[in-house]
């Protein structure tokens, strides 16, 4: 796991030098820098496989040039095949193996790489530049592209002198709380989606991105419920144990959840040593799962560490925050994620979780929600509207915000995109139509709650849940592998029809099915709380002050297309403990926050 900067700009070495340093948590074994022809190389490493020098990047393979970050969990399968068409292997490191793989098949190599990754090769003989980015985006990948002109890297922070602010991304994360691919904060800075390859000619000075791979129309199997059980097990147990291979120490986050719970049993029954497990707790109960996370330690024979998490604590986390997620990003779970990370650094650098789960097992919430509405969905819109109007939901006791909410909205799908967008509710007009990106999932299945979602792998899981969890662990030095990540595990629970993943009130069907085996089911089925802090009631108690002091008037005026009288609304009533409006609180504080880290500089 590493930090990599690619540029044909010709700064001075010193200039590069400051770049890298302004990420260096993101490998603080080994900083790298080349210059070869007119091109500068960049690398910060954080050792996980062949801890040798050798394998120190920028790395060269005859007239290649690569600086790559992340993990192919299958190279020693690859390695053997390209040492069967005759290479001779330097090092036991992924690295050479995805470079020599990437001479002998060029782009086809993506078709063979299990991983997580975002890389840039260089062919000083074609003058050429091909770079690609993982199937579901858990590698960031950021770019700068003007006539010819590039820099590439791992974060945007390196990136950021004297570039703009791009105005529609503040209205896209007030919209969203973070910024969808392939928009940045900055103007003239884009994010390589997921699953796409970029191959930049520099005699030509021309740029090209392709699509390699993306999800599919779903076709459903023909298969028993015992049998798919079965499939998936397997499926599992060999994503854990490949993600089990590093020369440092391994651990695994375990929650109270179940996808955690499941990721850590199937490294305990494969890991030829005890496990080292890590959980966060909170004082406040309807918070805190550390306590089932203990249960689940002691039956699994883990060697388990519990950090508790103070509202003190998170407040000495803010400025982090700001330091690493160098984007506004909103989602308050990355506080106790960079506390999890910080903690877990003293014991091992490797961790494995259960992010991923609840996309391809409908283990969200709002998929509940989904169903609970989806009859009133089927009325007319038309019926509905006027249904509103007409007050009937008053004389029944049914005037409540969900009811309405789902009466008011025009269709399926727009039900479903209201889960992650707010659709310009804190703004003055809608800008920017992020969503024209992800309407893919409208047309890859009929199911309700499949296009939920998938929609939620494509825009959620991208921007939010693997930006949580990258910043987060990076910020520590930690390399976070997520099994259920795997993209042969995503491509086969969607073949699975929807009753073994979802039933009334039993989400995640299957994998519960399978935890039963490793852990007793009533230990299990508890009530789910969430990776969550409970920032709302701070922020009216010990945060009070800090966060009324960053919201003032000077701040709210100068936000782009913000609805300044809307929020101060807002923000009355949430202090006022009329109405619970965390969500965009917490926005506003963080763009503060970020504003006042990065400085302001507002187009002419």
């Amino acid at each position: 796991m590493c930090g990599i900067y690619l540029t044909n700009i010709p700064y001075q070495l010193e200039e590069i030098d400051t770049k890298l340093d302004s990420i260096s948590y993101r490998g603080p074994d080994f900083k790298g820098i080349k210059k070869i022809n007119h091109l500068t190389f960049g690398h910060l490493r954080l050792s996980i496989l062949d801890l040798n020098t050798r394998s120190n990047q920028p790395m060269d393979f005859e007239n290649f040039t690569i600086v790559y970050n992340g993990e192919i969990y299958n190279y020693k399968t690859i390695q053997k095949e390209l040492q069967d068409l005759g290479y001779i292997f330097k090092t036991e490191s992924d690295t050479e193996v995805l470079l020599i793989g990437y001479k002998q098949w060029g782009k086809a190599v993506l078709e063979k790489i299990n991983g997580m990754f975002a890389f840039s090769i260089y062919d000083a003989e074609t003058n050429r530049l091909f770079s690609a980015r993982d199937r579901l985006g858990v590698k960031p990948f950021y770019y700068y592209w003007e006539n010819g002109k590039f820099e590439i890297c791992s974060q945007i922070k390196p990136m950021l002198a004297d570039k703009k602010i791009n105005e529609d991304a503040i209205s896209m994360f007030l919209d969203c709380m973070f910024i969808p691919s392939p928009y940045t904060i900055v103007d003239e800075v884009f994010k390589l989606p997921p699953g796409n390859y970029m191959e930049i000619d520099l005699n030509n000075k021309t740029l090209n991105i392709e699509e390699y791979w993306n999800l599919k129309p779903v076709k459903v199997k023909d298969i028993s419920y015992q049998d798919a059980k079965s499939e998936l097990h397997d499926l599992l147990l060999d994503a854990v144990k490949i993600r089990l291979q590093s020369d440092v120490p391994i651990g695994s986050f375990l929650s109270g959840g179940i996808d955690s719970a499941l990721v850590s049993s199937l490294a305990a029954k494969v890991s030829p040593s005890q496990i080292n497990t890590f959980s966060i707790g909170f004082d406040d109960p309807k918070f805190d799962e550390s306590k089932i996370a203990e249960q689940y330690s002691k039956i699994l024979n883990t060697t388990h560490k519990t950090i508790i998490c103070t509202p003190n604590d998170i407040l000495k986390l803010i400025p982090k925050l700001t330091e690493v997620y160098d984007e506004p990003f909103a989602d308050s779970s990355a506080l106790p994620s960079l506390l999890l990370n910080k903690i877990t650094k003293q014991y091992v650098t490797v961790a494995l979780s259960g992010d991923g789960g609840d996309e391809s097992f409908i283990g969200y919430e709002h998929f509940d929600s989904l169903m609970r509405n989806k009859r009133i969905m089927d009325i007319p819109y038309a019926i509905r509207k006027l249904i509103v109007k007409s007050g009937v939901l008053k004389l029944f006791g049914m005037n409540t915000d969900r009811i309405k909410n789902a009466l008011n909205t025009k269709s399926r799908n727009d039900f479903i995109e209201n889960i992650f967008s707010r659709k310009g509710f804190l703004l003055n007009e809608k800008k920017q139509d992020y969503m024209k990106h992800y309407q893919g999932y409208k047309t890859w299945s009929n199911n309700f709650l499949q296009k939920a979602a998938d929609l939620n792998i494509k825009l959620w899981l991208e921007n939010d849940s693997n930006v949580k969890v990258d910043r987060a662990s990076m910020a520590f030095s930690v390399e976070v592998r997520s099994p259920f990540l795997d993209y042969r595990i995503v491509e086969y629970a969607r073949t699975l029809p929807m009753h073994f993943r979802y039933e009334k009130g039993k989400q995640k069907k299957i994998l519960r099915d399978i935890l039963k085996d490793y852990i007793p089911e009533e230990v299990f089925n508890q009530p789910k709380r969430g990776f969550a802090v409970p920032i709302g009631d701070w922020m009216r108690t010990e945060l009070k002050e800090e966060f009324l002091k960053a919201l003032n008037d000077e701040f709210l005026n100068k936000v782009p297309n913000l609805n300044v009288l809307k929020f101060k609304r807002l923000l009355s009533e949430h202090m006022e403990q009329k109405e619970d409006h965390t969500a965009y609180i917490w926005k506003l504080y963080v763009l503060s926050k970020w504003y006042d880290e990065f400085g302001f500089r507002q187009n002419s």
